[in-house]
Order: C-alpha cells, then structure tokens, then sequence
C-alpha cells in the first residue's frame, strides 16, 4: 500500500513536471488547428501589409524581454503605466494582429491558446514570410497578471554600448552569439530618424557622427533624416534587401553600412565580430555555421524566457485585458 503510493506520487510528479514544459505541438490534441489559424491571420496581414513581418518579430522580441514571453505588452487597460507605454517599446505594433488571431482561436478553441503563444507563433510566421527560415515553435506559455511600464526599464536600447547591451543578453540567459543572431532581424523592417539623431549629430564632440559610419554612407542617412527634419519619417534598416531575411545586415555591418549603431556596436568587440564574421566569406556556406539554422535556434532559445507554464499565469479570453 505504502509503495504503491509512493509510485502513484511519483507518477503524479513527473506528469506534473512533463505538462509544465513548453513542447512543440502543445495543442495537437486541444486544439489542432491553432498554429494553422494563427498563420492564415498572418499570411493575411502580411499580404495586406509588407512591413507586417519586421512588426510581428519585434512585438515578440519586446514581450519577451521584459517579464518572460507571457504577453503583458499586449495589456491596454486604458492606464498610462501599461507596459506597452513604456519608452522602450516605442514603435512596437501588431497588436490587432494578435487580437485577431486570438478572436478566431476563441472562436474554434474557447480559453485554450495563450496570447503569449500566438505572439511566438506570428514572429515564426512572419519570419518564413519574410523568406527566412522555418522553424519549429515550442508552445505551452501561458499569459502573465502584471503589466507595468516600469518593468519595462532595462530594455535593449539602440543606443546602448556593446557592453550593456551583452549584458542585457547575459540577464536574460543568452550569448554573444544570440545578440548577434537576434539582431538579425534588423534584416527587415524599418526604424525612424528619431533613433537615428544621436548617432548622427551628437555621437560626439570631436566628430559629431559615429566614426563607424562608412563615409560613403553618412551623407546618404543625413539626406534621409536631416538634422532638422521629421523624426518620424522611416528609413530601411538593411540596407539592400529591407523587404528579405536574409545575412545581408551582416555584410553591412562588417562594411560600415549598419544603420542602427546598436547593430554597428557588434563589429566593435571581439566575441560579437567573431560571430558576425563566422558567417560571412566565400566558404562560410560550406564550411561555416548555418546562419539560418542559428537563428532559429535563438529564437527558440529567446522564446523560453521567463515562461510562465502549467497552472501558472492565465489564458486569456482577449490579448488586451485581464479576465
């Protein structure tokens, strides 16, 4: 009696333990068309929008920086200290994306698939889209109770150092070689003249721009945001291919022609351009790592981030509200 008890605690434990980790196909049983739903919301957007990709891959590198990937930056309640208001996030969208999604799983699967889930699963989505590559999401995240723009402080900033910002990583359990790999995803989008002032006008007293810059490219960006123009007008991030996943922002990087000086800061230390230079040269698709396969396995890696699973957290009914 006592053993078989024992063995019945036992089994309860490590079921337990089983069900409270991200895996993926976590609704193959629960809700089979979860991952097909969220992609045709996708697809939709991005067909409607081509600058949906680059949206949907920050929203979730921006939920999972702060707090884990559990969707507080999804929270509007109306409240000034939502975390979405936060400094840091400024410029991040897609948020209707997700609530549509949401909207259609509640619909097939009431109170089933995590708003933290279908953040992860769109990034992937939009990322094959984008022409990169495919990869498999673990899911099983469930969504958090707080959302405070406070905790949104130590976020990622452009203009960061090289150090703060691989501290940053460190913080959250990544490498150099995540930092350089999730940095890709500079390799579509675009960013406004507003980042862009600082590295351009007051970089420094002596220069006044980012000595970095290639000077063949300087007047280029000062054309596209003058000192005194709209800070709000956009300019691609990778320079040659804005629209494509691909290595290119590497290529730039190494050449001078990083827009963002966060991404210019990885070829000024030594593990950082170690990894960006792994993937570039003549033999680097032969003999080099897989840019392609890293890059998911960070994304991978990034989308375990303080994770909130089993009978933590909630699912929420709308991506906006607690209920």
């Amino acid at each position: 009696m006592v053993v078989g008890t024992i063995l019945a605690i036992i089994i309860s434990y490590f079921v337990g333990f089983s069900q409270a980790q991200l895996q993926v196909g976590f609704y193959a049983g629960s809700c089979p068309n979860a991952e097909a739903i969220v992609s045709g919301v996708v697809q939709e957007a991005v067909v409607s929008d081509e600058n949906t990709a680059p949206v949907l891959l920050r929203l979730h590198f921006h939920d999972c920086f702060v707090q884990g990937c559990e969707g507080s930056i999804l929270i509007d309640t109306g409240a000034a200290t939502d975390e979405r208001h936060a400094f840091g996030h400024q410029g991040v969208r897609g948020f209707d994306i997700i609530e549509k999604a949401k909207a259609q799983l509640e619909s097939a699967c009431p109170r089933t698939v995590s708003c933290a889930d279908i953040v992860a699963l769109a990034a992937r989505d939009a990322v094959v889209l984008a022409k990169g590559p495919s990869y498999e999401v673990e899911t099983g995240r469930r969504d958090g109770l707080v959302s405070n723009l406070r905790l949104a402080d130590d976020m990622p900033d452009v203009n960061d150092s090289i150090q703060k910002l691989k501290q940053k990583f460190f913080d959250k359990g990544l490498t150099e070689k995540d930092l350089v790999l999730l940095s890709t995803a500079h390799t579509i989008g675009t960013t406004a003249c507003f980042f862009m002032g600082q590295r351009l006008y007051t970089f420094s007293a002596e220069s006044g721009s980012d000595p970095s810059i290639n000077p063949g490219f300087l007047p280029e960006l000062k054309t596209a945001c003058p000192q005194s123009g709209d800070i709000n007008v956009r300019l691609p991030i990778d320079r040659g291919s804005p629209q494509t996943f691909d290595k290119q922002i590497l290529q730039n990087i190494m050449s001078g022609f990083a827009v963002l000086q966060s991404d210019a800061s990885l070829y000024q230390d030594g593990a950082t351009k170690s990894v960006v230079d792994s993937y570039l040269g003549i033999l680097s698709p032969l003999l080099g790592p897989s840019f392609e396969d890293d890059f998911a396995n960070s994304m991978v890696k990034m989308g375990r981030i303080g994770v909130l699973t089993g009978t933590q957290g909630t699912i929420r009914r709308v991506c906006s509200a607690f209920d």
